[in-house]
C-alpha cells in the first residue's frame, strides 16, 4: 500500500468524527499556543533588555554605596566628590567619571507642578559617561559647572508634563522653591533603567550649594553614584579593580574587612539579567509543554478508541491482502496527522496571543515588536508530530497485531 493512500484513509477516518478530531487536537493547540507565546514574548523581552542595557554603554562602570535605595537615594552614602576625582587621577584603565548626586523636589512651571521629582546633579562628563542624548538645547556644560549656574536639563516626560507642546528651552522653572532655566531636554530612555526620563538635572555643583547642603559630610561632598567609563570592554575587569584599590585605601579599609561600597560592570549585570531570564524563558516554557503532554495522552486515547471502533474494518482489511505494515502506518499517520493539524492551529493561535500582548504593551507605554522566531515554528511543529507518533504508537501496533479472524467475528 502506497504512503498516499495510507494518508488518504487516514485522513478520511479523521473526516467522519470531525468534532472528536477537533476536541483531540484541542490539548496540542493548546499546548503549541502556549510554547510559542512564551518563546516568542521571551524573545522579545529579552531584546528589550539588551537595547536597555546597550543604551548605557558596555564600558559603564557604577559605584555606589554598599546599602543603595531606592533611585540611589534613601541610604547613607558612603562616597564622595574626593572618590571620583581620585579615581579620574589614578586609574590608568579609566576614560572618564562622573559623579552624581541625587535628592527629592518639587518642580513647579506655570500653572503646573510635580511633586518629589528625583533631582540629579551632574558633571558635563555625564552626558558621555552616561550616554545621554539631547533632543533640544544642550547639556550642562564646564561653564555652567564652574559658575553654579541655576540650569536644568529635563527628562522627556518631566519637560512633557510641564510644557506640553510649548518649546521649554529659556523658561524658568522652580526647584525646591528656587528658581531655574531650563538648557535641554533628552531623548526619552524609556521607563526603564533608573527612570532617566522622569529626572531633572543641574550642575552637581549648583546641587550642594542650593538643593543639598547638608550633603556636605566630614569627608567631603557626598555623592549617590560614581559612574566611570573603562577605556573599553577589554579592559573592564582591570578598571574595575583598580577602582577597588584606589577607594579601599582612601577609605582606609583593611584587608579582611568589607567594602563600605559596591563596583558594579553594566556588562555583568546584563549577562545575570539574561541568564535569569532565560532560565525563566525555561521555566515556562516547561509548564507550557504539559499542556502537550496532556495532549499527546488524548491522541492516545482517542486512538484506542478508534482501533475498538473499526476492528471489523481492520480484520476485513486484512483478509484481502494489507499487511501489519500497513495496518501500522495508516494509525501512525492519524495520529501524526491529528498532532500536525493541531500544531498548525497552535501556532496561529499563538501569533494572535502575542499579537495582542503587544498592543497592551504599547499602550501601556512597554512597547515590543510581535514576532514568532521560525525556530519557534519548526521546535512547534516537530514537537507536535513527535507527539501525534509517539502517542499513535501503541494503538497503532495493537491494530496490527490483530488477528483477521477474530476481527471479523467482532460485533
Amino acid at each position: 500500500m502506497k504512503l498516499w493512500d495510507c494518508f488518504s484513509t487516514a485522513l478520511q477516518a479523521l473526516l467522519r468524527n470531525k468534532l472528536r478530531s477537533i476536541l483531540t487536537m484541542l490539548g496540542i493547540m493548546i499546548g503549541v499556543a502556549a510554547v510559542i507565546a512564551v518563546l516568542s514574548l521571551g524573545r522579545a523581552q529579552t531584546a528589550v533588555v539588551e537595547q536597555a542595557f546597550a543604551t548605557l554603554g558596555s564600558n559603564l562602570i557604577y559605584v555606589t554605596p554598599r546599602q543603595l535605595g531606592m533611585a540611589g537615594l534613601g541610604a547613607q552614602t558612603t562616597l564622595t566628590l574626593e572618590d571620583a576625582q581620585a579615581i579620574a587621577r589614578h586609574a590608568t584603565f579609566v576614560e572618564r567619571v562622573a559623579p552624581s548626586a541625587q535628592t527629592y523636589a518639587q518642580v513647579v512651571a506655570g500653572g503646573e507642578s510635580l511633586s518629589n521629582m528625583i533631582i540629579a546633579g551632574v558633571t558635563p562628563e555625564a552626558e558621555v559617561v552616561d550616554n545621554y542624548v539631547v533632543a533640544w538645547g544642550t547639556f550642562i556644560t564646564d561653564s555652567d559647572y564652574r559658575g553654579k549656574s541655576r540650569a536644568a536639563v529635563l527628562g522627556s516626560e518631566v519637560a512633557k508634563t510641564l510644557f506640553g507642546e510649548m518649546d521649554p528651552i529659556g523658561q524658568s522653572i522652580r526647584i525646591g522653591g528656587r528658581q531655574f532655566q531650563v538648557i535641554g531636554v533628552l531623548e526619552s530612555r524609556g521607563m526603564g533603567f533608573g527612570l532617566e526620563d522622569m529626572r531633572v538635572y543641574i550642575p552637581l555643583s549648583t546641587f550642594y550649594t542650593t538643593l543639598a547642603a547638608s550633603q556636605v559630610g566630614s569627608r567631603g561632598d557626598s555623592v549617590n553614584t560614581i559612574s566611570v567609563q573603562a577605556k573599553s570592554s577589554d579592559v573592564l575587569e582591570s578598571a574595575r579593580q583598580e577602582i577597588i584599590d584606589i577607594l579601599r585605601d582612601l577609605h582606609n579599609i583593611r584587608e579582611g574587612e568589607s567594602n563600605d561600597f559596591r563596583v558594579i560592570s553594566v556588562a555583568s549585570v546584563a549577562e545575570q539579567l539574561t541568564q535569569v531570564l532565560g532560565i525563566i524563558q525555561l521555566v515556562l516554557a516547561g509548564i507550557a509543554g504539559i499542556s502537550l503532554l496532556v495532549g499527546g495522552i488524548g491522541i492516545m486515547n482517542i486512538m484506542l478508541v478508534s482501533v475498538t471502533e473499526r476492528i471489523r474494518e481492520i480484520g476485513l482489511r486484512k483478509a484481502v491482502g494489507a499487511k501489519r505494515r500497513d495496518i501500522l502506518v495508516q494509525f501512525l499517520i492519524e495520529a501524526a496527522t491529528l498532532g500536525l493539524c493541531g500544531g498548525a492551529v497552535g501556532v496561529g493561535l499563538g501569533w494572535i496571543i502575542v499579537k495582542i500582548m503587544s498592543v497592551v504593551a504599547t499602550k501601556a507605554g512597554f512597547p515590543f515588536t510581535a514576532t514568532v522566531p521560525i525556530y519557534a515554528i519548526a521546535l512547534a511543529a516537530g514537537v507536535s508530530i513527535f507527539i501525534g507518533l509517539i502517542s499513535g504508537l501503541y494503538p497503532a501496533v495493537r491494530a496490527a497485531r490483530l488477528d483477521p479472524i477474530e476481527s471479523l467475528r467482532h460485533e
